[in-house]
């Protein structure tokens, strides 16, 4: 029997209420929140985006800004028992090719996850499992999708293996994960992602701790790896370089809220708030000459516990007195298109921007 939501349609499924989604993966409105013994951590604050198959989305952001948790609620890997007796409180949707997350039975998005959807862990060293071997570790990962003995399945890892450019697989896959370097490592965790062709890959910080030379690899490898399976990816970052290889369109987050989103080519090029100007004058480069000293972005991210009311940005914005009446700081500004596909939330008129970036900013960068 289908279970049937409060409003009678099947779970998962859109109501009058709730728009089919347009798009392969849709994020409405998520928030994600923990409470704590000094008061209620608001992670992610309101969140949406939208990404189509064959499509890269770069999120970037401090640390503490909500990218990982987003990537975590996206996987549903956000239980109870992560936090004791105290349970995430997650709202919102999240659409996943027709399929509500937030509202599906867990087995189902169990089901779905590793298959549909998969994602390369910041640390590949605490991800992979130290007590088995490589190869045992991708080959339970297929196996749990697929019903196929283990000599099939083996023979799936040594491919994958291969595919990744982990030289003689057929021996290395009964390595354990201490026994690989760390570009290795993060190559036998894409190679268990992509086993079972998802249609959906999250890399939260994929080349953390890798030297530049492997930092590149890894970012050719999970590009070839995309054309190959048609796969929508999302890239979670603090590197802007990162994302400057990969992303097709850039998500930029701070306090667990997006304050600017567009094409890559707009956000890098014609960026519109004054975090991301920011970001940008603190990131060397190597496309131009650089005719000043990188100028970090002043002051600490804020505490999601007390997030500044007004602009979150405000403490730490060199123009929060540009407009009038103390707005910045009693005001929360929402995502307002600023350009094609290009969204900001900044109470600095498109003139101030404007202005700002041409004389100020641009020249700088």
């Amino acid at each position: 029997m289908t279970e049937l939501s409060k409003s009678g349609a099947a779970v998962g499924e859109p109501t009058d209420a709730s728009p089919a989604p347009t798009a392969f993966l849709e994020v409405r409105d998520l928030k994600v929140h923990f409470p704590t013994d000094d008061g209620l951590v608001k992670s992610v604050d309101g969140l949406s985006f939208a990404l189509e198959k064959g499509k890269t989305l770069g999120i970037v952001g401090e640390s503490g800004s909500g990218k990982s948790v987003t990537s975590l609620g996206i996987m549903g890997l956000h239980t109870a028992g992560q936090y004791g007796k105290r349970k995430a409180q997650i709202s919102g949707e999240i659409w996943l090719d027709g399929t509500e997350l937030l509202s599906a039975d867990p087995d189902h998005v169990r089901k779905l996850r590793g298959r549909q959807m998969a994602m390369i862990f910041q640390d590949p060293l605490s991800a992979l499992h130290p007590y088995y071997t490589i190869g045992a570790q991708i080959v339970e990962a297929y196996r749990i999708h697929h019903n196929v003995d283990k000599k099939t399945a083996k023979r799936r890892a040594v491919e994958m293996l291969d595919r990744v450019g982990i030289p003689q697989p057929d021996k290395r896959i009964d390595s354990y994960p201490h026994e690989f370097s760390g570009g290795m490592r993060q190559r036998a965790m894409i190679a268990m992602s992509l086993v079972n062709n998802p249609e959906l890959l999250i890399a939260d910080e994929p080349t953390t701790a890798l030297d530049v030379t492997v930092q590149a690899q890894i970012l050719d490898l999970i590009r070839d790896l995309q054309k190959e399976f048609g796969s929508a990816v999302i890239v979670i970052t603090h590197d802007l370089g990162v994302v400057a290889e990969l992303a097709d369109d850039i998500l930029v987050m701070y306090g667990g809220r997006c304050v600017e989103r567009g094409p890559a080519e707009d956000v890098f090029y014609e960026p519109r708030h004054p975090y991301t100007w920011g970001l940008l004058g603190s990131m060397p480069r190597l496309d131009r000459e650089q005719q000043e000293r990188l100028v970090p972005v002043k002051g600490s991210p804020p505490s999601l516990i007390n997030i500044p009311s007004g602009c979150a940005f405000n403490p730490r914005c060199p123009y929060a007195d540009v407009p009038k009446d103390n707005v910045t700081r009693t005001v929360r500004p929402e995502l307002t298109e600023v350009g094609s596909r290009h969204w900001a939330a900044c109470h600095l008129s498109a003139e101030q921007r404007e202005t700002i970036w041409i004389n100020e900013i641009a020249p700088k960068l």
